[in-house]
Parts: structure tokens; C-alpha cells; sequence
């Protein structure tokens, strides 16, 4: 047996989301936000997104509120968590943060717009032209298919010590895709496909459900901002793990 109900939701805009995409229109090489990803901080439309979330939760049935809160150790997924479960007493108010849940570590590639990387590592972007979105790991960082590794490790652990519950899990648009990856045991091409016809929106809930919490999960819902919507908060779209911008 295992966790009945994963509700997945991407951290609120951050201002590494903002940056990221003011670099890509404007053509720059370097993102310009000059802090670690894992310091990055939500923008004021990011609160404002976690804010809303958190109201729409404190109003739904208790039958349907998260049971436990596993999250990102990465400041904008700590920043939403906290902000939501503030706004809905329903929630557990701790959370169990897992470093499995960070986000895409990029190495070399840190930083840097596609056209950066074209401009200054063009062989790390004929390899990765070569070998693909899901195997390419740039050095010193991750491939898609790596972050996937840990994460079985963690869906592991939540089915363990979180058995019969339903578990929300705050973190960032690829851990998103690939727990979708894992859970529905999608091939490579379905995953892909997916990721090219979609980004997870700031704060949006993906919820994944399996009722006798074992086997494989169904897919309830995908990429759900009407919360956002209903609540008065900006919806922002800022593609994250594209080919080579940076996954903030």
C-alpha cells in the first residue's frame, strides 16, 4: 500500500521565471538574477499566486485537504508551501522538505540562454541536439532521466510513510513532468510530447490518484489554475526546462 493522492503544485512565479524570460526575449546570453538557484525567491505575483492557492484550499471539504506537505528544499518551493498552508489552517502546517525535489541542476550550463549556450559551449548544443532532451546531462549537472533516478527514490518513500493519505507536493515544472513520467508509467516519447505542448503554470495543480495506493496512478487533472483565476491572482506561464533556459 501507499499515498492515495498526489497533488502536485508548482512553486508561484519566481523572479529567476521573470529574469529568465525578460533575457530570452531580449536575445541576452546570461540570466541576470545574481543569486544560486536554490535562493531564488518568488516575485510579488509568486505570493500572490501562493496566497490564492492556499484560500482555495482552506475551502475545499476536509475529506479532500492534503494530508502531509512533502516540498522542495529550494527557497520559491519553500516560499509557496509556507504561504499556502498560512492561508489554510486545513493544510499541515510542517513540511517535509527532500532534496530529491529540487529542481534540474545544469552545470556548466547555469544561467544561460539557449542563445548562451549557442554563443559559448556550441559542442554542449550539437550534443545536446544529438542525444535529446532526456538523456543529454551537461557537466556537471543533470539529465532529465537523472532527476528521474531520485525521484523514484522519494515516491518511494512517500508510499511508505504515507500510507492510505493524500499527499501534496510543492516543487518545480520538470519534477512535475517526471513524476507524471514515473507515476503513469509513460514511454520517453509520450513524456516528451507532452513537454513540448505544455509548460506547468506558476502555482498550478497536477493531481494524481490511485485509490487502493498501490499499482499505477490515474491523472485526474493537469496544470489546474482556476484556483488562480477565481481567486483573483495573475496566471503567468515562463517556460522552465526548455532545451537549454534555465529551469527556474
Amino acid at each position: 500500500m501507499g499515498a492515495i493522492e498526489l497533488i502536485l503544485i508548482r512553486h508561484g512565479e519566481s523572479a529567476g521565471n521573470v529574469a529568465a524570460t525578460a533575457a530570452q526575449r531580449s536575445g541576452a546570453e546570461v540570466i541576470d538574477i545574481g543569486l544560486r538557484d536554490p535562493d531564488v525567491p518568488l516575485s510579488e505575483a509568486g505570493v500572490e499566486q501562493a496566497r490564492a492557492l492556499g484560500r482555495w484550499l482552506a475551502g475545499l471539504p476536509p475529506e479532500q485537504h492534503p494530508e502531509s506537505v512533502w516540498c522542495s528544499p529550494y527557497l520559491r518551493a519553500r516560499q509557496t508551501a509556507e504561504l499556502t498552508t498560512m492561508q489554510d489552517p486545513g493544510t499541515p502546517q510542517d513540511l517535509r522538505m527532500d532534496e530529491r525535489l529540487r529542481d534540474r541542476e545544469l552545470g556548466i550550463l547555469d544561467l544561460l540562454t539557449s542563445a548562451g549556450v549557442n554563443a559559448r559551449f556550441p559542442e554542449e548544443a550539437q550534443r545536446r541536439n544529438w542525444l535529446g532532451k532526456f538523456a543529454y546531462r551537461p557537466p556537471g549537472g543533470e539529465s532529465w532521466a537523472d532527476v528521474a533516478l531520485r525521484l523514484r527514490s522519494v515516491l518511494r518513500d512517500i508510499d511508505d510513510d504515507e500510507d492510505g493519505k493524500r499527499v501534496a507536493v510543492v516543487c518545480h515544472d520538470a519534477v512535475i513532468m517526471l513524476i507524471r513520467y514515473i507515476c503513469e508509467r509513460l514511454s520517453e516519447q509520450e513524456l516528451l510530447d507532452i513537454a513540448a505542448s505544455t509548460s506547468v503554470r506558476n502555482a498550478s495543480i497536477t493531481r494524481l490518484v490511485r485509490p487502493s495506493g498501490q499499482g499505477r496512478w490515474t491523472l485526474d487533472s493537469f496544470n489546474n489554475v482556476d484556483h488562480l483565476e477565481s481567486g483573483g491572482a495573475p496566471v503567468t506561464e515562463h517556460a522552465g526546462d526548455e532545451n537549454h533556459v534555465h529551469p527556474r
